[in-house]
This record gives C-alpha cells, structure tokens and sequence, in this order.
C-alpha cells in the first residue's frame, strides 16, 4: 500500500512538472509572439502614413482609381497597426481568450484583415479589367466606382468578424476559411488571365516589329502605349499575389484545420496570425517599390520631415 502511494505521488508530481513546463513554454512563445507584433507593427504605422501622405500631397494621384483602392489599402493596415495589433498583444499578454479584451480584439482583427485581404482582390480584379477593357476601362471604372467598391468591403468583413465573436464555432472557421479561398481564387483567376493578356499583346508587338523590318510598313496597334502601361502595372500584381498567399497561407491552413477538429487552438496558431499582420507592414514597401509617383512623393515627403527637424534642433542650439 505504501509502494503504491510512493508511485503515485511521483506519478502525480511528474505530471505536475509537466504542466508546469508547458505552461512556461506556452508563456514563453506568447511573449516571443508579441515581442516580433511590435516592429511589424511600428513598421505598419510608418508605412502606410508616409504613403497616404505621399498620396495626399500629389494631386495627379488621388483621381486615378486604382491608387484610390491603394489608398484604401493602405488605410485599413495603418487601422491595423495602430488599434488591432495593440489590442491583440494586450489580449495575449493577459491570456484573454473568452473576455471582452479578446471579443473587441477579434472584431477589429478579422474585420480589418478581411477588408484588407478583399481590397487586394479587389486591386488584382481591376487590374484584369484595365487590360481586358483597356479602351473603355475609363469609363468603366471611375473615381466614385472606386470608392464605392472599397466602402462595399466592409460590410462582409465587419460581417464575419461579428459572427465570429457572438458564436466562434467551428461553422464560422469553415466560412471564414471559404471567404479566404474565393479571395485566392479571384486573385489567382485574375492573374493567370493577365499573363495570358500579357503574352498576346507581346505577340502583337513581336508581329509588329517583324512587319516593319521585313516589309518597311507600319502597323498600328490601337491605344499601345496605353496598353503598355497597363501592362506593367498589371505585371506588378503578380508581387501582391505572391505576397498575399505567402501572409494568408498559413492562417487558411490552420483556421481549416481547427474548424475540421484536427487540431486544437495550438500555439502554431500564434504565427499564423502574425504572419497575417506581417501583410500589413510589407505593402507600403510594395507600394513604393511598384509605384514611381509614390515612391517619388514619399521620398519628398521623408526629406521634407528630415529638413523641418533640422531647423527645430538648429533653432533650439540657437535659442
């Protein structure tokens, strides 16, 4: 009798000891999780503040369609920057999972997620139609259609992230794993059907160019330089696409994975989110790098910071 309560109890301690690990290695991947949050989400804010400000301080720019979905993009990661990623550090911090720090946290993640993963569609689908409709895209696509689409957005994010919050069922993963899926379907549709756009007016100019050498005559192909530059702005959606699976991959993975059962709330789960905000803070450097007239602007706009504080620090040394 004496041996078996010995056994037990180091049995016991032993699963005691156990936990306890686990619980010190749970806590510690929370604070790593948070600790890599806060450059992504420092990174966010400055970001996407310098390029709404390029954006604001060039005129030419704000009429164009296409950058007003930019700017929309823009505008919901700086929202996630700066209110649901310090909500979602505070709710990790504190292991909140089913309190009001975490419900307030979910609905402002999952919402600005969701407009920003369905604003990346959006921008890939214009795209197509700037190539596909290229002489009546203009028409087709105006400043107001623009805006309009990108407040349309938010109502099934805002949508799902309430559901969300009120039931949390596995129901509600598998409908936001789908919403995911048809965003990666029209994102991927719409850049196969570009590079096949792409690849026939390239054969276009090839033709061209082969009739002007053998033959000496001129063949007209109609709106080519606009042509052109839809096409390299198209080719420069390829990136976002790239970009957009590699952030929203994992988090699809999981989120189908757990709505299945197959495996609980793990701390993988963590990174996943994570590389989801991550989205978030490489889009400006996108921006910059795909966009001259915004990596001009926000050049202009860095030197001018750098000028105006400057003169603060010299005025102070001579004051």
């Amino acid at each position: 009798m004496s041996n078996y309560s010995f056994f037990s109890k180091n049995e016991s301690n032993s699963d005691n000891m156990g936990k306890m690990d686990n619980i010190s290695n749970f806590e510690t991947i929370v604070v790593i999780n948070c600790i890599l949050n806060v450059p992504l989400m420092l990174t966010s804010i400055t970001g996407n503040t310098l390029v709404l400000a390029a954006i604001l301080r060039t005129p030419s720019l704000r009429s164009v369609p296409s950058i007003i979905l930019l700017c929309s993009l823009a505008s919901t990661d700086l929202l996630l920057g700066l209110v649901g990623q310090p909500f979602y550090i505070a709710s990790e911090l504190y292991h909140s999972t089913d309190g009001p720090l975490s419900k307030v946290e979910v609905l402002i993640s999952v919402s600005l997620c969701g407009v920003s993963l369905a604003t990346m569609t959006a921008i890939s689908v214009d795209r197509l139609l700037a190539l596909h409709y290229h002489m009546t895209y203009p028409n087709l696509m105006t400043t107001k259609r623009a805006m309009y689409a990108s407040a349309s957005l938010w109502f099934p994010s805002v949508l799902l992230a309430c559901l969300r919050v009120a039931w949390g069922t596995e129901v509600i993963f598998i409908f936001e794993g789908v919403c995911i899926t048809i965003c990666f379907v029209l994102s991927s549709t719409s850049c196969i059907k570009i590079y096949f756009i792409v690849r026939h007016h390239q054969i276009q100019i090839h033709a061209h160019q082969q009739a002007v050498n053998s033959f000496n005559i001129s063949v007209n192909i109609p709106d080519s330089n606009n042509m052109i530059i839809s096409k390299k702005r198209a080719l420069k959606t390829f990136i976002y696409f790239i970009c957009m699976i590699f952030c929203y991959l994992p988090y699809l993975s999981f989120s189908l994975l757990h709505a299945t059962s197959v495996i609980g709330y793990e701390k993988n789960w963590f990174f996943a989110e994570t590389v989801v905000f991550l989205n978030s803070s490489v889009n400006p450097f996108l921006y910059c790098w795909c966009n001259r007239e915004i990596r001009t602007s926000a050049v202009k706009v860095v030197r001018k910071m750098m000028c105006k504080q400057t003169e603060v620090a010299s005025s102070e040394l001579e004051g």
